[in-house]
């Protein structure tokens, strides 16, 4: 699917690409954009894999909870994804891929629990269908060419909604209302995989050439990382066989 570039570029002529080549150039690309963004996420979610199986395993995880260090374990993540996000602009391509590894790495020692909580077997299942379940919404958001922004806007009112709900259960603690938490999170996080692919897709287009394209295949890696993330914690909620029963 080609580009039509409009105004952002000028008339072709001598020393100048024709409107036809300009629009190749750019889905040529956009495509290993795309898939630098992508190999990104995937190493990402490889590294806390990684962690996450070597803290529950080795037995720090379990032994850090209870004590004060399990709250520095389990808000760092959102203080990288902060520092990420409002100081991308200031910051090399190189610090904010640093900051991104680090973040994945600690996000995988607070999602340790997991491997207590949960059998291995379910977990490994519940990641598969998280991964087939990302990669088809992600290639619907690449593919359409129906404008998402509409939608994107219901489903951020809808991820404010799981959020405060999910702040709600903490003090009351209700099963019924932690399964329909997870079933519209599961709805809310599907339709923001295919609308933040969309757009990573857009806003590269809408950039091309510009110095910034390294630092935005970080960030658009780190949004793609978290909605796999949270689809994945909302589908083992749902599907994940713990290892009491």
């Amino acid at each position: 699917m080609s580009y039509d570039p409009n105004s952002r570029w000028a008339p072709y002529g001598s020393g100048t690409r024709a409107p036809w080549q300009a629009g190749a150039t750019v889905d040529a690309a956009l495509r290993a954009y795309m898939a630098r963004v992508y190999n990104y996420m995937a190493a990402g979610l490889a590294v806390t894999g990684i962690v996450a199986y070597a803290a529950a395993n080795s037995g720090f995880y379990a032994a850090i909870v209870g004590t004060p260090l399990i709250w520095l374990v389990m808000l760092a993540p959102l203080g990288f994804v902060l520092a990420l996000s409002f100081g991308i602009h200031r910051m090399s391509a190189a610090t904010a891929s640093l900051l991104f590894w680090l973040y994945a790495a600690v996000m995988g020692l607070s999602l340790a629990g997991i491997f207590l909580v949960f059998t291995g077997t379910s977990i490994a299942r519940v990641f598969f269908i998280t991964a087939g379940t990302f990669a088809a919404t992600s290639f619907f958001g690449y593919t359409t060419g129906t404008d998402l922004s509409r939608a994107g806007s219901f489903l951020m009112m809808g991820l404010i909604g799981i959020v405060i709900a999910s702040l709600v259960n903490i003090f009351i603690g209700s099963s019924a209302l932690q399964f329909a938490i997870s079933v519209i999170g599961v709805i809310v996080f599907t339709g923001l995989t295919a609308w933040d692919t969309q757009r990573i897709k857009e806003m590269y287009v809408e950039n091309f050439g510009t110095e910034t394209i390294g630092k935005m295949a970080i960030m658009g890696a780190l949004t793609l990382y978290l909605d796999f993330i949270n689809l994945f914690m909302l589908l083992l909620q749902l599907f994940g066989q713990r290892r009491d029963e």
